[in-house]
């Protein structure tokens, strides 16, 4: 019998003992003081800069580092967050916006009306629903030095739900004047957090420290909304690429928090009695097949449904969660139990797959052999465990498939690649997004049909955007659920991407670690503290 190295960690955690590893966080920990806490998430930060890519980590980093005009409640209404007061004129066309009192940058200027307005302009051209603010805004501009106005063509009452969108992060001017297209580098923001530079090590770990002359709201901490009331020092976020090594941290104390456990090794963390598991979005995500629809083979509509009838969403998820309690299958492309979620052109969803009619599927596009590559993400379980299902799976029905493992950093650098896989491009890659995220077409970028104006995979349908456009014309739910059905019709003919199912990812904790606020897909760092234990 040949043990692997995971079967003695396991076996060692069962046996309620710290594997001996190794570590550089031993010592560190020797030193830290109780109000620090240091965090695994489900990848190590690559950009640092909010605007510039969708990544979940560089989000999580804007939440510490900057603030937002609006921000979601738990209940993902928009709720003033930077803004005190703001109002609509008569004819409903013009906004005003007066910033609160008690905002300032870490560098110590003020905030500033110039600096939303130069946010909004960097953000709105990246983001669909700034795109849909944009087409219908006449003018944003400065009143004074605390107010700024969003005047309109015509009435957008979805406006105040749109400056709520997750990436619109307020900068300074003079970083927001820079294109979103290029990184802004300062880190400095005015949220509750200051990213600290000087012990922060690329590649190892970064370090956050409490904002001491942040003013939170008076409101209680509601998701992403209400009072950023941070109970903590400092917050250390740890390169741990091995999982099971960053377990072992976590039983040790050397951690107090991992975003993305193994699902293996949940029932040790559950059995422990210093740790807790905690599923922080209740909502759950959606994991994700994008296919470059500019390149072959899935330039080609039909080779693109071939992946529909090919997909087993239960033995993906079973290969990439594990326990059936942590997964559903999803047919909507609106996700499971949202107002929009419908069973509209959905006979391609077969219990098991269908790997013939995929194959009839290929055929019928002209599959000639061209090599797909799938880009394997090595440092999340998950995705790595999909991605060799799926290239086995791809093989059975005569597909020619190439692995392409990168840490997902480098997943996040490659897929921005719109070439053919000859010149470093891609074929399919694996990802994620909040499933209440999906009943959002107007701000989720990933439910875009626009080509290569959109996300990742670059599927393009006129017909789509038009009605996806409605969506923040109309002002019922009837007219939303209506258009819902519509567009799923023509989405699933697109094939633009591929669900693989919905899974509850639960985080792990040390006992010690409380107050952590659940929001979909991101880690807000205000509300948590530790406790003596």
């Amino acid at each position: 019998m040949t043990i692997s190295r995971r079967d003695l960690i396991k076996a060692g955690m069962a046996a309620g003992t710290a594997i001996s590893i190794p570590s550089v966080l031993r010592a560190q920990t020797q030193t830290a003081t109780e109000q620090t806490v240091r965090m695994v998430l489900a990848t190590f930060i690559r950009s640092f800069d909010p605007m510039f890519t969708t990544d979940d980590t560089t989000q999580s980093h804007g939440l510490a580092v900057y603030d937002t005009l609006f921000s979601r409640d738990s209940q993902l209404m928009p709720q003033p967050q930077m803004v005190g007061e703001w109002g609509v004129s008569e004819d409903k066309k013009t906004y005003t916006f007066e910033l609160r009192d008690g905002l300032g940058w870490h560098d110590g200027t003020a905030v500033t009306a110039a600096d939303c307005v130069a946010s909004i302009r960097r953000w709105a051209p990246v983001e669909p629903a700034g795109q849909l603010m944009m087409e219908r805004a006449k003018d944003i501009s400065k009143k004074d030095d605390r107010t700024f106005t969003i005047a309109l063509k015509e009435p957008l009452g979805l406006l105040p739900d749109i400056l709520a969108s997750a990436r619109l992060f307020i900068m300074r001017e003079k970083d927001a004047n820079r294109p979103a297209t290029e990184q802004v580098t300062a880190n400095i923001g005015s949220g509750p957090f200051k990213f600290n530079e000087l012990l922060s090590k690329p590649g190892a770990n970064v370090t956050y420290d409490r904002n001491e002359q942040y003013v939170p709201r008076r409101e209680p901490p509601d998701g992403r909304a209400g009072g950023k009331i941070v109970k903590v020092d400092r917050v250390i976020w740890e390169n741990i690429a091995d999982q099971q090594t960053a377990v072992a941290a976590l039983q040790a104390g050397e951690i107090d928090f991992i975003q993305s456990p193994p699902a293996d090794l949940l029932s040790v963390i559950e059995s422990d009695p210093n740790l807790a598991l905690q599923t922080l979005n209740k909502s759950g995500d959606l994991m994700l097949l994008r296919l470059n629809c500019l390149q072959k083979p899935f330039d080609n509509v039909k080779v693109r449904q071939a992946m529909l009838h090919l997909v087993n969403q239960e033995a993906f998820m079973m290969t990439s969660v594990g326990n059936p309690k942590y997964f559903r299958t999803v047919t909507s492309l609106f996700g499971n139990d949202a107002p929009y979620s419908n069973d509209e052109n959905t006979g391609w969803f077969q219990k098991g797959g269908n790997p013939e009619k995929a194959k009839q599927f290929l055929k019928e596009g002209g599959y000639a052999g061209e090599k797909v590559v799938i880009l394997q993400s090595t440092d999340w379980a998950e995705a790595n465990n999909a991605s060799q299902l799926l290239a086995a799976e791809l093989r059975k029905i005569g597909v020619n498939v190439e692995l392409a493992p990168s840490d997902w950093g480098g997943i996040v650098e490659r897929r921005a690649k719109m070439g053919p896989v000859e010149d470093g491009g891609w074929s399919i890659h694996i990802t994620s997004m909040s499933n209440d995220s999906a009943s959002q077409p107007h701000a989720n970028i990933a439910l875009t049909a626009n080509g290569e104006k959109g996300w990742y995979g670059w599927p393009k349908s006129d017909e789509y955007e038009a009605l996806r456009a409605k969506w923040v014309e109309v002002e019922t739910l009837e007219e939303r659920q209506t258009l819902a059905r519509m567009m799923q019709g023509i989405y699933w003919d697109l094939a633009g991407m591929v669900y693989l199912g919905q899974f509850f990812q639960p985080s792990a904790r040390r006992k010690s670690l409380t107050g952590l606020i659940g929001v979909p897909a991101f880690i807000p760092m205000w509300n948590m503290q530790k406790v003596p234990g």
